[in-house]
């Protein structure tokens, strides 16, 4: 029997879409529960003009901003999110994220509420706000350049599936944003704000993340992970049943494609193709909320959403999601590629088993 550790996603999930007007905006959440973000992920899906993806934080504060695509995807703006509210937060007056007519999405995670404490489970210590019960941590830290037995706490309780690092202090927004996926394991790393298909480094010490820490490694000078002195942020990931899911599935290039069971029907899906050069897709269920789902936002890419069906296609169910793509672009039908995902529930699943086509 299937069932769900969190009753009500909306406690720690949420997705608002909202208009910009291009003055101060208090923005409400709609969902069951009152979410205090403390990640917030902006970007502009409607069409008027191309606008980067924008990440802000609690750790390390409203005003400051990564974003991607960019030539220097660090900065501060006093008019960037001027607070984190008791639900939901409020917007400044900038363009990027607030002007005037335009259509935007926020996908928000609530993590430890803004408070922060220093994790020694690792021989790095690093700076954590975790919210172990929806699997979700901000972890900060400062590298120190050794090749090899380094490790961060990350403060979830339970090993981490997904892991995505920004040294926040280099501009390159392509090599430093590293990801480690379980689909692919520790030997391998993929890139968060780039289309490339899966690469090996030992960004990640070749060694899988325990309930307590997550390795990091490279070898000698700049390393994505860490460089003596330089300082990181990661948002790290794990599963927590009937709430959210990271797993893999491999396409078959059909209508009837692969169904991944998830255990609850899914509010939010990003996959990526492992094998080829292909955006990392993401599907929503605000911006589609009628199967097929097919308004899709690339990670990789300022563009305003495209709605090809064939490239596309996924049906959101109430225990998994099922692709229907079978285009020839950037999409999520390869026949014989392996493919990551990440996936947040709207509705846990609560009864039934899990099906011999999970993924």
């Amino acid at each position: 029997m299937a069932y769900s550790d969190i009753k009500d996603p909306s406690a720690h999930f949420q997705i608002k879409l909202y208009t910009g007007t291009g003055s101060s905006l208090a923005l409400t959440n709609d969902g069951n529960s009152d979410l205090q973000p403390d990640w917030v992920w902006v970007k502009r899906h409607s069409s008027g003009g191309n606008y980067s993806h924008a990440h802000f934080d609690s750790t390390r504060g409203s005003t400051k901003r990564f974003y991607w695509p960019g030539t220097n995807p660090n900065d501060t703006n006093a008019q960037y999110i001027t607070s984190f509210d008791t639900d939901g937060f409020t917007m400044g007056t900038d363009a990027n994220i607030n002007e005037s007519n335009l259509g935007y999405v926020a996908w928000q995670w609530k993590a430890g509420g803004g408070s922060v404490a220093n994790n020694t489970d690792g021989n790095i210590t690093s700076s954590v706000q975790a919210n172990p019960a929806a699997g979700f941590s901000i972890v900060t830290y400062t590298g120190q350049g050794t090749q090899t037995g380094k490790t961060v706490g990350h403060g979830l309780n339970s090993a981490p599936k997904m892991i995505i690092s920004k040294d926040t202090g280099n501009n390159s927004n392509v090599i430093t944003w590293r990801v480690y996926h379980a689909g692919v394991g520790p030997t391998k790393y993929m890139t968060f704000a780039a289309t490339d298909a899966v690469g090996t480094y030992n960004d990640w010490d070749n060694t899988a993340p325990t309930a307590s820490v997550y390795s990091v490694g490279g070898a000698g000078g700049y390393t994505p992970t860490n460089t003596n002195n330089a300082n990181y942020l990661a948002y790290v990931f794990a599963d927590v049943q009937g709430y959210s899911k990271f797993g893999s599935y491999i396409a078959n290039a059909s209508t009837n494609g692969p169904f991944v069971y998830t255990g609850f029907k899914p509010a939010f899906v990003i996959m990526k193709n492992t094998n080829r050069t292909e955006s990392w897709m993401i599907l929503d269920n605000k911006r589609g909320s009628v199967n097929p789902i097919i308004a899709a936002l690339k990670v990789d890419s300022a563009s305003s959403e495209e709605t090809a069906a064939t490239d596309y296609e996924t049906d959101f169910l109430s225990n998994g999601f099922k692709i229907r793509a079978v285009g020839t672009g950037y999409a999520n039908h390869t026949s014989g590629n392996k493919y990551i995902y990440m996936a947040f529930a709207e509705n846990p699943f609560v009864a039934g088993g899990v099906p011999t086509t999970a993924g």
